[in-house]
């Protein structure tokens, strides 16, 4: 059986209250490796540093178009908008919207097809109206009437 080698260790201490250590590795490198009090601490700050990094905020957001159309409800939306004022009369009590919003979801699920077909219809609707908006506000993007400088609102007198 080979030997294995022995490592060896020399120990030196400085005025720093750190130890220095000398290893002769399998291979007869020397290896030095110091430990300090602080170097504990600091291990720990290390670690706790380590911690996933926050994603950077993105600086350059989309600048929000106040022209452009605003996507429709879905069908559930016009649902919970009638559903909500029945249940604020059958319920004056229950205040939390959290609890409406489970009531809301609970009498969607259980709600057939035919019953939801009205909700479906107003959806249908808005979507069309939407999308011709988008189309029109499309057309005026790419022909360039939308201008930086036009400041025009309907909200304007």
């Amino acid at each position: 059986m080979p030997k294995k080698p022995q490592r060896s260790t020399i120990v030196t201490r400085s005025s720093s209250a750190s130890a220095r250590l000398y290893l002769r590795s399998e291979n007869d490198k020397l290896v030095l490796k110091i430990k300090t009090n602080e170097g504990t601490k600091r291990s720990l700050r290390q670690t706790n540093s380590r911690a996933k990094p926050k994603a950077p905020s993105k600086k350059n957001k989309r600048k929000i178009d106040a022209k452009k159309p605003k996507k429709p409800p879905t069908a559930f939306f016009y649902f919970l908008e009638d559903f909500r004022k029945g249940f604020q009369e059958q319920n004056p009590d229950v205040k939390s919207m959290r609890d409406v919003g489970k009531a809301c979801g609970e009498k969607w699920k259980t709600m057939t097809y035919d019953e939801k077909v009205q909700y479906y219809d107003i959806a249908t609707e808005k979507r069309a109206e939407f999308d011709r908006a988008m189309t029109e506000y499309n057309k005026k993007m790419e022909s360039g009437e939308f201008d930086e400088t036009d400041e025009e609102s309907e909200f304007d007198e």
